[in-house]
């Protein structure tokens, strides 16, 4: 069998609500992962940036919108807030092709994701049904040129390689 490999592109951000800065909230979710952070995202869902970039980028290979269609009647009307179900719905639709590799891009000034960039990538890979050695996280301030590096929110860029069979007709 012959297959074909795609690309897609998926991006999301999300800013910081304004002064939430309680330690007992603890915890933001990136890549279905706890991140110890004393901030919230300004968000409906639980504002998972990684899990919506890679949504995204799910539904660019598919060409079904999940954000903004699907994820919107689970998050309003259902009440479900955790972005692991609007990826699981996303990834419905891919059909026969697979995920190859996903490569993940941060830019935030805080919080500092070194030390849990090995989990984040444990955590995408299970998630997505892959080797987490097939999954690349990096993490910029981006110099602080923009209000991300700045501190006042997170955005995320994702580029995802999907193997997909080609018909032999």
């Amino acid at each position: 069998m012959e297959y074909a490999y795609l690309t897609s592109i998926g991006q999301d951000s999300h800013r910081f609500l304004e002064g939430t800065y309680d330690p007992s909230s603890n915890a933001i979710k990136l890549g279905g992962y706890d991140v110890p952070f004393d901030r919230q995202f300004d968000a409906n869902s639980d504002g998972d940036v990684i899990l919506h970039a890679i949504t995204n980028a799910v539904s660019g290979f598919t060409g079904v919108n999940i954000l903004g269609g699907a994820a919107d009647k689970i998050c309003l009307k259902q009440g479900i807030k955790d972005s692991r179900v609007y990826l699981e719905e996303a990834l419905k639709y891919l059909g026969g092709a697979s995920i190859a590799h996903v490569s993940i891009t941060v830019e935030c000034l805080r919080p500092k994701l070194k030390d849990h960039i090995p989990a984040i990538k444990e955590s995408v890979a299970s998630l997505l049904s892959i080797d987490a050695s097939h999954v690349g996280l990096t993490a910029t301030t981006g110099e602080g040129l923009t209000g991300f590096g700045r501190g006042e929110g997170i955005q995320v860029f994702v580029i995802m390689t999907f193997k997909a069979p080609v018909d032999e007709d």
